[in-house]
């Protein structure tokens, strides 16, 4: 991340973001980016959630009232603002993750920890996973 809090989106994804994008809080401290037309489609399913339950406001709330519309600029650079950045704790090195419909966005030391973490848990996650048929 340069000073001016812009990260470089690796090439491989441009072109899906190019036209327009959508950067929000995460979840386990990332930002998630998303094209707009999967924005849209996420953006809907919050929308709906049901607003008598606290777990489902507070979910739509995270995801939904930090959603940034972002740009790449000519060298494939995003800006994220600032009270994003303090909510991924990002610092001069990040890390931009891709799945299958979204980008995350994470501090580098951060990932790091989390991964660590997740893949000394494989197996009961994998057994979790297994319950539910996958």
């Amino acid at each position: 991340m340069d000073a001016k809090g812009r990260i470089a989106v690796p090439a491989k994804f441009r072109s899906k973001l190019s036209a327009a994008a959508v950067v929000t809080r995460g979840l386990d401290r990332s930002l998630f980016l998303y094209t707009k037309s999967e924005w849209e489609a996420i953006a809907t399913k919050l929308a709906a959630l049901p607003l008598s339950k606290a777990n489902s406001r507070a979910f739509a709330r995270l995801m939904l009232a930090g959603a940034y519309d972002a740009e790449l600029d000519k060298q494939g650079r995003m800006m994220i603002p600032e009270y994003l950045r303090k909510f991924a704790s990002l610092g001069k090195k990040v890390v931009v993750a891709g799945l299958y419909n979204r980008i995350e966005i994470w501090d580098s030391q951060t990932w790091e920890a989390y991964k660590k973490t997740t893949e000394s848990e494989s197996t009961s996650i994998a057994e979790a996973l297994g319950e539910l048929g996958v």
